[in-house]
């Protein structure tokens, strides 16, 4: 397993084709390349070889933004996850940040309880922030002080 590997223009196929078996409405495949293109901090999590998670962090000034993160579906409950996170949270504080912000879907439920056991504190909600099979769903709005 190879944790925290830097996200290429290789992986974009890999990224993308794992990003759409996780959402019901995936980012495309520009929406990474450009992300990639903007210099934001990607990671890749390989394990026997194969993209299995991928992290997406934007920083301005002294504020990150975890745009994307994903786990597949046979490795999730595994930690990687949590691993994952933490190597965000470090991006984050290298770059300069003092607080990561996120945000996550209300009905996500397996999602906000991850991110209430790490440390982060739901600060607002954005109103009809994603689109839903039936119109749109609010998010839920996470942050995390960087110490």
């Amino acid at each position: 397993m190879s944790v925290g590997l830097a996200l290429t223009a290789d992986d974009l196929d890999a990224v993308t084709a794992l990003e759409s078996t996780l959402q019901v409405f995936p980012w495309p495949r520009s929406h990474f390349a450009d992300s990639l293109a903007a210099g934001h901090a990607m990671r890749v999590l390989r394990v026997g070889g194969e993209v299995a998670g991928f992290t997406v962090l934007m920083t301005v000034l002294d504020e990150a933004h975890l745009l994307n993160i994903g786990v597949g579906l046979g490795h999730q409950r595994q930690g990687h996850g949590a691993r994952m996170l933490q190597e965000v949270i470090g991006d984050a504080r290298v770059a300069g940040a003092k607080r990561l912000l996120l945000e996550v879907r209300r009905s996500n439920r397996q999602a906000v309880a991850f991110y209430r056991r790490s440390g982060f504190t739901e600060i607002g909600v954005r109103r009809a922030y994603y689109p839903a099979v039936a119109g749109r769903e609010d998010a839920l709005v996470f942050e995390k002080e960087l110490r």
